[in-house]
This record gives structure tokens, sequence and C-alpha cells, in this order.
């Protein structure tokens, strides 16, 4: 009982937080919200259980503790700009690179918008809507239209990428998509007859959101002139 207790001991040796963390990240990535279980971390970090309660109390402080993480990573490689136009664009581009690499990260920021990982990206978009001469209340709004859009259209776009699972070739997938609203009443859907069918089939979805975040800059600009 000794032996096994002493080899346990050694098993456990630098589990922290952090590598819990890390492995969940992993499992995640690979196996979506579905497989993250403790008896999965476990084996993947060769311990028990009981070892990982030490730390994380439950599935869903581990969620928030995996969305922290990627988000902190995903914000510190975001480079200093020299304006705070270019610096909005780049913490948008982040956002949108980390949610469609890791889809579960967009659905976990949609579910948890209190936690720290959200907060770590409003702050960042505040400060470079301040450093933009808004004043007052609009920081706020500015600042959270922003946020919405970014966040919102991140995980849009990611849902988007599983809707071709199994694999289509996206313009493949588009044009089909495009052909059946063409055939929509023109009376009752004049709008995507006439516009979105012509755009849908070759447009590409990182322009679009960059021109929407444009879009709301150009807003942004305007109140401070």
């Amino acid at each position: 009982m000794k032996k096994a207790r002493r080899r346990a001991a050694r098993r456990d040796e630098g589990l922290s937080r952090e590598r819990i963390v890390d492995a969940a990240i992993e499992l995640l990535d690979e196996r979506g919200e579905d497989g993250l279980t403790f008896r999965a971390l476990a084996a993947r970090l060769a311990t028990g259980p009981g070892a990982i309660y030490w730390h994380i109390a439950s599935k869903s402080e581990l969620l928030v503790a995996a969305t922290d993480a990627v988000v902190s990573h995903a914000m510190a490689q975001i480079v200093s700009s020299s304006t705070p136009h270019k610096a909005i664009r780049s913490i948008a581009l982040g956002v949108y690179a980390a949610i469609d690499a890791r889809p579960w990260v967009g659905a976990q920021l949609s579910r948890a918008p209190w936690e720290a990982a959200m907060l770590q990206i409003l702050e960042r978009i505040g400060r470079q809507v301040q450093a933009f001469g808004v004043r007052g209340n609009a920081q706020f709004t500015s600042a959270s239209a922003l946020l919405s859009y970014i966040i919102g259209v991140s995980i849009q776009n990611a849902a988007n990428g599983r809707m071709l699972d199994p694999p289509v070739a996206r313009a493949d997938f588009l044009r089909t998509v495009a052909a059946r609203w063409r055939e929509l009443d023109a009376r009752e859907y004049p709008f995507i007859r006439n516009v979105v069918v012509a755009r849908l089939p070759g447009h590409d979805d990182r322009s679009e959101f960059l021109a929407g975040i444009e879009l709301i800059l150009a807003g942004i600009a305007t109140s401070v002139s």
C-alpha cells in the first residue's frame, strides 16, 4: 500500500492548474465540450480525478479557465499599433481567429459573458475607444457595439464552418445556397434576390467581417469629429 501511495505521489508531481487547463484545451480541440470529462482529463494527465478536483472544482470552472487561457494568449499576440483604428482591427482579428480555430471558445464566451475572458476583450477595445477620442456615455456604447459585433460575427463564422461537415467545398456550398435563394419570391425577398444572391457565392467571410468593423469605426469617427 505504501508503494502504491509513493507511485501515486510521483505520478502527480508537477500537476498544476496550468497543466490541467492545457490538457483540457487539447481535449476540447479534439473532442469538443462533450468529450471534456474529468475521467478523460485524468487519463490524459495520467492521474486520478481527485487530484484534478484539488485544482478545479467543476467542468464549468474548467471551461472558464480554458477560455480565459485561449483569449489571454490571443490578446498577447496582438502587436502594438500606431493608431486606435489599427489596434481595434488587430483585436477584432485576434478574437476572430481564436474563435475560428476553436469554436468552443465562442460558445463559452456567449454562455458566460461576465467572466474574465470577455472582460479582457472589452477592456482592450474600451481603451482604444478612449484613445479614439470618444467621450462620456458614448464610450460604453461604442465599445459595446464593437464587442457585440466582433463576438457575434466570429461565433456565426465558426458555426458556418461546422455546417460544412462532412467536408464540402465552400464555393460549391455557397453556390448551392445562392441557387436556392434565387428561387425565392422576388416580391417577398427583394433584397435577398437582388443583393445577397449576387454577393454570396464569391464573398470572403474574413473580408466581410473587417468591412463591418470599418463601418462601425467610421460611425465612431463621425461622432468625435
